[in-house]
C-alpha cells in the first residue's frame, strides 16, 4: 500500500532545464570554460559537487571550493528564473489528489536547500509537502539512494510504501535502489525514447496525463493512508 509520494524537483516540480543551462552558460563564461555543454549533458540529476568536479578546470577548483562555485551558479539560476517560474502543468491538481487520499508528500532533490525553498515558495506549493530533503542535507547525492531513503524516513514510511517522481537517469537509478514501489518518469529533461530504457514504471509528459491515482501504479498496488483508506 502506498502511503507517500516523493518528488524530485528539477524537471519534476518545475520544467527548468533550459534555465539551468542558461545559468551554466553565464557561469562558465565567467571562468572561460568552453567544453561544459557536453559534460553537463551526462550530469543531469547529480549534485553540484559532482557537477563542478566534472566541468570546472583543475586550476579553478584549486582556487574555489565546489561549494562556493555551486552557490555562485545557483544564485544566477534563481535570478534568471524568478520572473517566469511556474510548476509543471497539472502538478497542483495531482498534489490535491494525493492530499485528499491521505498520501504524504516530500521533495527529494539533489539541488541545494535555497533552490528547493525558492521553487516551493515561488510556485506556492509549500503546503502540500511535509518534508524536503536537499542535496546539501545528505552525504551522497543521486544516483546514490540516500536522498530518497532520508525522505522516506522523515515521512515515517518504508521506501517500498513510496512512489517516486523523477526525470533524470541518475534519479531513476536512485529511486530504484531505494526500493520504491513505483517510479514515474517525466519526459521533461530527457526524451521519451531515452526514458524507455530505464526501470521507470510509467512515462508521462506532464501531470495532465494522470486522470486518477490508479494511473500511477502497477497492477495490484493501491494508494491508502495509514488507516487503510483507499482511493477511488
Amino acid at each position: 500500500m502506498i502511503k507517500a509520494a516523493i518528488f524530485d524537483m528539477d524537471g519534476v516540480l518545475v520544467n527548468n532545464t533550459d534555465v539551468h543551462i542558461k545559468a551554466f552558460e553565464v557561469f562558465c563564461e565567467r571562468y572561460g570554460v568552453k567544453d561544459w555543454k557536453e559534460k553537463l549533458s551526462t550530469a543531469y540529476g547529480m549534485g553540484n559537487d559532482d557537477i563542478m568536479k566534472l566541468i570546472m578546470p583543475a586550476e579553478v577548483l584549486r582556487e574555489k571550493s565546489t561549494e562556493e562555485l555551486g552557490e555562485e551558479k545557483e544564485a544566477l539560476y534563481r535570478e534568471i528564473y524568478a520572473p517566469t517560474i511556474a510548476p509543471v502543468k497539472g502538478l497542483e491538481a495531482l498534489l490535491k489528489q494525493l492530499r485528499d487520499a491521505g498520501i504524504r508528500c516530500a521533495v527529494g532533490s539533489s539541488g541545494c536547500k535555497d533552490n528547493v525553498d525558492f521553487v516551493l515558495s515561488h510556485c506556492h506549493i509549500q503546503s502540500y509537502f511535509d518534508v524536503a530533503v536537499s542535496g546539501d542535507m545528505v552525504t551522497h547525492c543521486k544516483p546514490n539512494p540516500e536522498i530518497y531513503l532520508a525522505a522516506a524516513e522523515r515521512l515515517g514510511v518504508k521506501p517500498e510504501e513510496c512512489i517516486i517522481f523523477e526525470d533524470a537517469k541518475a534519479g531513476i537509478e536512485a529511486a530504484h535502489r531505494s526500493g520504491a514501489a513505483a517510479i514515474i518518469a517525466l519526459a521533461t529533461t530527457l526524451q521519451r525514447h531515452e526514458l524507455e530504457h530505464t526501470v521507470a514504471n510509467l512515462i508521462i509528459d506532464d501531470y495532465t496525463d494522470i486522470r486518477s491515482l490508479k494511473d500511477l501504479m502497477p497492477s495490484g498496488i493501491v494508494f491508502g493512508d495509514t488507516e487503510g483508506r483507499k482511493t477511488d
